[in-house]
């Protein structure tokens, strides 16, 4: 029982937690007893979130002590930083675990790709990941508070995928970001790790032609798609002090494709 409270006095502050691995994770931490700030692009996915985790769903606030949801495009500055003064306005503190689940995918072939499909991919993964870490981190350095930042990356981000060059060089370029970070963070007691997710049933993956998923699952030594509970159990030990001396690791979540 006690390894379901590990997260008992944290504030979880949780992107693209409106579907997928990030509303996995979103519940997990809450099982785990943190209170969660589930945000996403699209407000009512998030409030939805909420309304499962057992809390009001009311967008951009809640009473204290209870789950909340939050609209945001992590992309922009602007709303990243609006996004943590909600958080702290709606909790009267700092998140101390951050997870930074947004992403999107705008695939096709290196040849054809159009700079806007790069440029979006690109903001969303790799920008929306850089503003909310450091406005996190500077929330918690200004409140003196410890923390546990992790952002997910992914497995492609270490191979490459044909057809993804926008996503596997954004998430290459979380994995570099995190682990800067760490290095930089941990003197304020701030850790900062990555997850990389492999092929996981997702809405994301639900899109690949079937005859796709059935060659991507061939090569997945455990012979199976990974579910976003896979993931999030990971990132509740990232976010617990049973990873205390854990930081700037990157862990892979697939199942052992690539190997």
């Amino acid at each position: 029982m006690a390894s379901q409270l590990r997260l008992r006095s944290a504030l979880a502050l949780v992107t693209g937690a409106g579907s997928g691995i990030g509303r996995a994770i979103s519940m997990r931490l809450a099982k785990e007893g943190a209170v969660v700030a589930a945000c996403d692009l699209d407000g009512a996915a998030a409030q939805n979130t909420v309304q499962l985790l057992g809390g009001s769903g009311s967008e951009a606030g809640a009473p204290r002590g209870k789950h909340a949801a939050f609209q945001a495009d992590v992309s922009q500055a602007p709303a990243a930083r609006r996004l943590l003064d909600q958080v702290q306005a709606c909790f009267s503190r700092p998140p101390s675990v951050v997870v930074s689940c947004a992403g999107i995918t705008r695939d096709k072939f290196l040849l054809h790709m159009s700079e806007e499909d790069w440029d979006r991919v690109i903001a969303v993964n790799l920008k929306g990941t850089f503003l909310v870490t450091q406005a996190a981190a500077q929330a918690l350095v200004s409140s003196g508070s410890r923390g546990s930042i992790i952002n997910i990356s992914s497995i492609i981000g270490k191979v490459g995928n044909i057809g993804q060059a926008n996503y596997a060089s954004s998430k290459a370029g979380v994995i570099g970001l995190t682990q800067t970070a760490a290095r930089e963070l941990g003197r304020h007691g701030i850790r900062c790790n990555s997850v990389l997710p492999g092929f996981i049933t997702t809405p994301m993956t639900q899109k690949m032609p079937e005859k796709v998923k059935d060659k991507v699952t061939a090569m997945i030594p455990l012979g199976h798609l990974g579910d976003p509970e896979d993931v999030a159990d990971v990132v509740a030990f990232l976010a617990s002090e049973d990873s205390g001396y854990i930081t700037g690791a990157s862990v892979e979540v697939s199942g052992g494709l690539f190997l």
